[in-house]
């Protein structure tokens, strides 16, 4: 079995938690589907994917962290070697989004986690409607104002791709963005 393949196999049973309705093996494979499809699928990128959202609480504001000590700790029971451990590790932690990547394997990754923002409409809706089952547990007010915040942030951003595989995506992201900003306010 390939290390991706026994990757797949370890993270798949995070992926079904009951909890989850965007966070899923689906959105995985969607992560792994863009960067094929771009040309750009490494090794390290498909661990990565299989990584990123391997914890996923939506309480909690360190799954990322999480996730990649939860991940790198099973990578290294596998004999993967350091630099690829330090690499996919990297990778699961740009995904938080809270600062610009740091290389191109971190800005494709960061990209094809945030494909879903320049998706058509009714796939955005589709994807917005399962963060919201996600945080089911927020009185309305406090996830309209949550929500709005995240939002406003990636719409502050100059670009929200930042490479050219994705950068086609920005029009309509921005585009999905302000509608679902538009909802939560007028709600």
């Amino acid at each position: 079995m390939t290390l991706s393949a026994a990757a797949e196999a370890f993270a798949r049973p995070f992926y079904t938690e009951g909890h989850r309705h965007y966070h899923t093996a689906a959105h995985v494979q969607a992560v792994i589907h863009a960067l094929r499809v771009r040309g750009v699928l490494t090794p390290a990128l498909e661990l990565a994917a299989w990584g990123h959202d391997l914890i996923y609480d939506p309480r909690a504001a360190d799954n990322e962290q999480r996730s990649a000590d939860v991940f790198g700790a099973w990578l290294a029971a596998q004999g993967a070697a350091d630099d690829l451990q330090t690499e996919v590790r990297a990778l699961i932690l740009a995904t938080r989004h809270t600062s610009p990547p740091s290389g191109r394997s971190e800005a494709l990754f960061v990209d094809a986690d945030l494909r879903i923002l320049g998706a058509s409409q009714g796939d955005f809706a589709a994807y917005d409607h399962a963060i919201r089952r996600e945080y089911a547990h927020v009185p309305d007010a406090a996830y309209r104002q949550g929500r709005a915040q995240v939002l406003r942030h990636f719409l502050n951003r100059e670009r929200l791709y930042t490479t050219p595989e994705f950068a086609g995506l920005e029009t309509q992201a921005r585009v999905n963005l302000e509608g679902a900003l538009g909802r939560l306010e007028t709600e």
